[in-house]
């Protein structure tokens, strides 16, 4: 049974393409993936069986071996940093609270800021 790497996969269009370990591009169609995998990632290493389609060789019976490394995990931040992080966003979020208590909303430039330094938190602790 071969093995190779997705090289990408369109979850819209169901279907993508295998690299082989030989370097071949191998089309993958949606129906061959296992049950309860709709998209594999690029990089997912996976074992397949091959036959010969229309337009050239097609997998059959996909079966992934590993997922591919996250990224964000390898760059996550050390706890430490985060608690830091948090410290100073409970700050500016402090700041914020007492502005909206006296019966006004921050500044735009400010509730922006605000707004990018949460979506930046959230990034970090969901990675």
């Amino acid at each position: 049974m071969p093995t190779g790497k997705v090289r990408f996969f369109d979850e819209g269009r169901g279907f993508g393409f295998i690299t082989g370990e030989d370097g071949s591009d191998v089309f993958l169609h949606a129906s061959a993936l296992p049950a309860g995998v709709t998209a594999p990632r690029p990089g997912a290493k996976v074992e397949y069986d091959v036959a010969d389609g229309k337009r050239g060789p097609s997998a059959l019976a996909v079966r992934l071996v590993s997922a591919p490394p996250s990224v964000a995990k390898a760059h996550r931040k050390k706890p430490e940093d985060m608690v830091v992080i948090i410290e100073d966003l409970i700050k500016v979020l402090d700041d914020t609270s007492n502005t909206l208590r006296r019966g006004r909303y921050p500044e735009r430039r400010s509730a922006t800021k605000v707004a990018g330094l949460l979506r930046a938190v959230a990034g970090d602790l969901e990675a």
